[in-house]
């Protein structure tokens, strides 16, 4: 078979990983994903941030399928029609050219021709994100990957669209921006550059509807045209940049990579990638409806323009509640304290979600699963150092613009997660401190044990919040649970300290010298802890539970030695400056 007979025709051939709502694992083509998005759980892919880039594939698709929807009204008929994305199949009949991977003249998300000075072609690790760059030893591939399957190629090709690594690439012959055979960094793809949020809902069909996000929310008016409805790519970047994006199939679709692909008849071998489209990360909130934004005051000073905004990344070591303030945050730039632009912006998605219960729509009662993605990149972005994905559920009236107290109260709770673990952290630390040790190890491991304790049951907690509940009684509900897993850590934590440390030695505090102990250690600790958490009615029967030393301040403190300690001596607490929460 010659090479411009080849084809892999992405409507027809299976490629797209997909979990059944029978359990069963599936590889489906475009066309079955649509028709049989009623039975499908989720998409399945090789990495999370693939189902990410996948599921926005599939979203350009149907929003360029049904030019729309146009409104809330519009998104409601779809929400009740069973054949919602029958429209999807047509669509992808008229198209199928642009959807064929070995394409001689316009492969999908490919440029035809693309080569190099010398016709170097390189090794698949360049888009094989499980196979990082340089740690051929992290990954079952060992020594690296030589060849995959055209299924297994196409998924790369879309993330690495999504979330390729910056860093020096090889230039390419008719690139004006390659120089002495190199492309300079441009950043990663674009998808690289987000903290993601997806709305996940029981099946694809409901989480595809949930993300599709109506007309009227977006500001453009230009056309709006994924990638395959444009002039296949040539090498250099695109003419009409500075027009775009244009609205959500062109930003799902967004060439932020020039790719071709080398084959032979049993699959791919090689590949050829440098730098395609440049796009700018500041303040395309009005484009990019996932992910949160932060106000970014170096930018602004930087640039001389206010406001700048960024898209909040990822943080792996930060599990998605602790993280929820941003989801709640304000959603427009000038709903900020005394007239000073909002600190946050919440993800255009949250907003439209909001919108839906605002509108009544969708019941505020109905329990929301929000699906975070991202990428850590190390090296000057060169490499990806880590990949997070966590989902946090919560009922839709939590989102609600119309009455935020409840969304308050959660952002408030997961504050007082964090304040109550700060004060086991400098418990940890005090204790450290007592036995004659300065290293910050034992407040780190102490945090994460924190957090990982409050983890299961903010969540639960969270996830029962229902339309009526009162704010002041949920959030004291909160407060005594955290008081309770809490003070039972630092009981644990008191217990394990060595003899050293219950003979103690002086410090050196805020307000001069002072002794410090385990007994203080335990006392400062359990008068933080209250002023952390105000509202829980003390429970001394839960706060002393568990094993502890038989001394009075290790036991749980009585109120009296609590209320002593804040009048009398807590300032005289050693309190070297604390790790943000």
């Amino acid at each position: 078979m010659s090479d411009g007979e080849k084809t892999f025709d992405l409507t027809e051939q299976p490629w797209i990983p997909v979990l059944l709502t029978d359990g069963r694992e599936s590889e489906l083509s475009l066309r079955e994903a649509f028709a049989q998005a009623g039975r499908i759980r989720r998409l399945a892919g090789d990495l999370p941030t693939q189902d990410f880039a996948l599921t926005r594939l599939l979203l350009a698709i149907l929003h360029d399928a049904l030019d729309g929807p146009g409104d809330s009204d519009d998104w409601a008929d779809l929400w009740e029609d069973p054949d919602a994305l029958a429209p999807a199949l047509p669509y992808l009949d008229k198209h199928r050219d642009r959807f064929d991977l070995l394409h001689p003249h316009a492969p999908f998300f490919q440029c035809a021709g693309l080569r190099t000075g010398k016709d170097e072609v390189f090794p698949l690790n360049r888009i094989v994100a499980d196979v990082p760059n340089g740690n051929a030893f992290f990954t079952a591939r060992f020594p690296g990957v030589e060849r995959i399957g055209f299924a297994e190629a196409a998924r790369w090709v879309v993330h690495a669209h999504a979330y390729d690594t910056s860093g020096i690439k090889t230039g390419v012959e008719g690139d004006p921006r390659a120089k002495a055979g190199k492309a300079y960094p441009q950043g990663p793809s674009w998808a690289g550059n987000l903290g993601g949020v997806l709305a996940e809902g029981d099946t694809l069909r409901e989480t595809l509807l949930l993300n599709l996000i109506a007309a009227d929310q977006w500001k453009t008016k230009r056309p709006d045209l994924p990638a395959w409805r444009r002039p296949p790519a040539g090498p250099g970047a695109a003419d009409d940049l500075a027009l775009r994006p244009a609205g959500p199939r062109d930003l799902y679709t967004w060439q932020s990579r020039r790719i071709r692909l080398h084959t032979d008849n049993e699959g791919v071998n090689g590949v050829v990638l440098t730098y395609g489209d440049p796009l700018a990360p500041r303040n395309k909130f009005d484009a990019e409806p996932m992910t949160g934004w932060r106000r970014s005051l170096a930018q602004e000073k930087k640039l001389g323009q206010s406001p700048v905004y960024l898209p909040r990344e990822m943080d792996p070591a930060r599990a998605a509640w602790r993280g929820i303030g941003p989801l709640i945050a304000a959603s427009a730039p000038d709903q900020g304290p005394a007239g000073e632009p909002a600190p946050e912006l919440r993800p255009g998605l949250v907003h439209w979600l909001a919108r839906l219960e605002t509108e009544r729509i969708l019941p505020r009662g109905r329990l929301m699963r929000l699906r975070t993605f991202g990428a850590v990149y190390g090296t000057q972005q060169s490499v990806v150092d880590e990949i997070t994905t966590d989902t946090v559920a919560f009922a839709l009236i939590v989102l609600s613009e119309r009455d935020s107290s409840l969304g308050r109260t959660a952002q408030d709770a997961a504050g007082d997660a964090d304040l109550a673990v700060r004060a086991l952290g400098d418990l940890a630390s005090d204790l450290a401190r007592a036995a004659g040790s300065e290293s910050d190890a034992p407040r780190a491991s102490a945090r994460d044990a924190g957090f990982g304790a409050l983890d299961g049951p903010y969540r639960l907690w969270l996830a029962g919040i229902r339309d009526g509940d009162d704010p002041a009684e949920l959030r004291a509900l909160w407060q005594r649970q955290a008081r309770q897993t809490v003070a039972r850590l630092g009981d644990e934590l008191v217990a394990q300290a060595g003899d050293v440390a219950w003979q103690g030695r002086i410090v050196t505090g805020n307000k001069g010298e002072t002794w410090l102990n385990t007994s203080s250690a335990d006392l400062w600790f359990r008068a933080r802890l209250r002023r952390a958490l105000s509202l829980a009615v003390p429970d001394t029967a839960a706060e002393g539970s568990g094993p502890g030393p038989t001394s009075p301040q290790a036991d749980s403190a009585g109120q009296a030695d609590v209320e002593a300690a804040e009048a009398e001596n807590l300032d005289t607490a050693p309190d070297p400056e604390r790790a943000p929460a």
